[in-house]
């Protein structure tokens, strides 16, 4: 059993106790469940826009501990001064050391910045979820979830005003795409394998649907990537390791963001 298989059979058993403790009905009640979602397409059709999604994880099952003491607040404030468009925060447990309260933290420390819940979708539960402890982005994956699912999860996410990263790894997940989905997403990492393949993005830019926006997502070290991505046609780039890893990664993202901007306006 690959990780991506044991991750997943996991969370069924996360889901169906979660469902057991709490109600949809109670969900519907959180104070986040009535706001108006920030969105992160409107932040990125701007031009002067980094389009960084700066993601918060402190371990993951390919690096084991990445920053495990990181402080959530400093670091995700330190994102957004560096330049972050939005933040990324995972909220699976087990395997990343995430947790719903991180991203309930950060909602209310960064009002105004659009959030994306970082978890392994499965289940409608886990968008109203989402909405309630103040998401206003969910990421849905292809690698484990048919077109149907794909459909009914982010048309339930869109009435709820979410927007919807639909995450792709090969071309035959490209027909899993719908109407409802706002962005598309190439991981670069092998979620079965967990090995990193840069070249995915670039093959797979051509064959994707024109009318919404494009995230890269994985793999991304370098300002030199990230600005031939942007060439290609990407207007985001999901980068979590790169940061994280370092001492300040607020810093580090800042820095990052600085010396990306100079080299796409050189591109």
């Amino acid at each position: 059993m690959h990780i991506l298989e044991k991750i997943v059979q996991h969370k069924r058993k996360e889901v169906a106790a979660a469902k057991a403790k709490t109600a949809v009905s109670a969900l519907e009640l959180s104070q986040h469940f009535q706001r108006t979602c920030n969105s992160y397409v409107a932040a990125i059709s701007r031009p002067e826009s980094s389009g960084v999604i700066a993601e918060f994880k402190r371990k993951s099952p390919s690096r084991s501990n990445i920053n495990i003491d990181a402080d959530l607040p400093s670091v995700t404030q330190g994102y957004v001064d560096g330049g972050a468009n939005a933040i990324s925060i995972l909220t699976d447990e087990h395997f990343f050391g995430g947790s719903d309260d991180f991203l309930k933290t950060t909602r209310i420390n960064l009002p105004d910045t659009p959030l994306l819940r970082k978890e392994f979708i499965i289940d409608e539960y886990q968008v109203i979820e989402a909405k309630s402890i103040g998401a206003d982005i969910i990421l849905l994956i292809c690698e484990i979830l048919t077109a149907e699912e794909v459909e009914s999860l982010s048309s339930l996410a869109r009435s709820l005003g979410m927007e919807i990263l639909l995450e792709m790894h090969s071309a035959d997940q490209i027909e899993k795409y719908c109407d409802h989905v706002t962005m598309v997403g190439v991981n670069n990492r092998d979620l079965k394998t967990f090995e990193v393949d840069f070249d995915r993005s670039k093959k797979l830019f051509d064959q994707l649907p024109t009318d919404v926006p494009k995230v890269a997502e994985s793999g991304l070290s370098e300002a030199n990537t990230c600005a031939m991505l942007y060439d290609y046609g990407f207007r985001g780039f999901l980068i979590g390791e790169q940061f994280m890893k370092q001492e300040q990664p607020g810093v580090a993202c800042g820095d990052f963001i600085n010396d990306f901007l100079s080299k796409r306006s050189m591109s």
